[in-house]
């Protein structure tokens, strides 16, 4: 059987493993050392890995140690796949009774994903792409998510967002101004921001922690909700709410 070698991944894989069985923070030496490679051989592979924030630096001795990185990503979709099939027949249900598909938006590196959706059974109906990426600051749902962010979180995700920076002062404003409305709003409802035509209802899901950890989205053609009452939609939408949040082990929103 064929090996194939690849030097910068082993480097960079050494350099984890190694510093998850220290106690203490390395330097760039001891690094080395522990991984039978000169210093400046992995000088690239630290920095890149700092950067992606895998590991940091100390700032009084330089050394390096492993964040929480590894672990947020070995738990990431474990808690993706339960919010999944904790939401699905909800989902589905909703779907049925409101005969519009409808879809969970979930926050991941800074974009929108799209983690499970329940298409309508009627003739003609909106679909989205699980797994699709949107932009975080050009959807309904993703304003949701940045409205209830803490203010340190909200800025540093809007600092590394490319779709933000190109946006004018004005438009920034206008963005900041809009979110602060959002702030604990149950139901959002707006015209698709990337679809015309398309009217969308954004309705967040708590963790147990009181936190949105994901958005309940009804995206529909704006022709077709003429002959649907969107209080109606909106009540069914926060019945299902609920009900997720209770499947999780939380307590619907207003009992809260």
């Amino acid at each position: 059987m064929p090996t194939y070698n690849s030097p910068a991944l082993d480097k960079g894989l050494d350099i984890l493993e190694f510093l998850s069985s220290q106690s203490v923070p390395q330097s760039q030496a001891e690094i080395g050392t522990g991984i039978n490679r000169k210093p400046n051989e992995i000088y690239r592979m630290l920095v890149c890995l700092e950067e992606r924030g895998y590991i940091n630096k100390e700032p009084i001795s330089g050394k390096y140690q492993l964040t929480l990185r590894l672990f947020q990503l070995s738990h990431h979709h474990s808690s993706i796949d339960y919010l999944v099939k904790s939401s699905m027949p909800y989902l589905e249900q909703l779907s049925q009774t409101i005969k519009q598909s409808c879809h969970l938006s979930f926050f991941y590196q800074n974009k929108l994903l799209i983690i499970c959706q329940a298409k309508s059974m009627t003739p003609i109906s909106l679909s989205v792409e699980v797994g699709g990426v949107f932009p975080i600051t050009q959807t309904n749902s993703g304003k949701i998510i940045l409205a209830n962010k803490s203010t340190s979180e909200r800025k540093q995700i809007l600092k590394a967002s490319d779709d933000y920076q190109i946006l004018s002062k004005d438009e920034k404003g206008a963005l900041e101004k809009e979110l602060s409305d959002l702030k604990d709003l149950k139901c959002f409802v707006q015209k698709s921001t990337l679809t015309e035509g398309v009217t969308d209802f954004a309705a967040p899901v708590y963790d147990i922690n009181n936190e949105v950890m994901a958005v309940l989205v009804v995206s529909g053609l704006t022709s077709q909700l003429k002959n649907v009452s969107q209080e109606d939609i909106i009540k069914e939408i926060l019945n299902t709410v609920d009900a997720i949040n209770v499947s999780i082990g939380g307590v619907p929103k207003d009992k809260k």
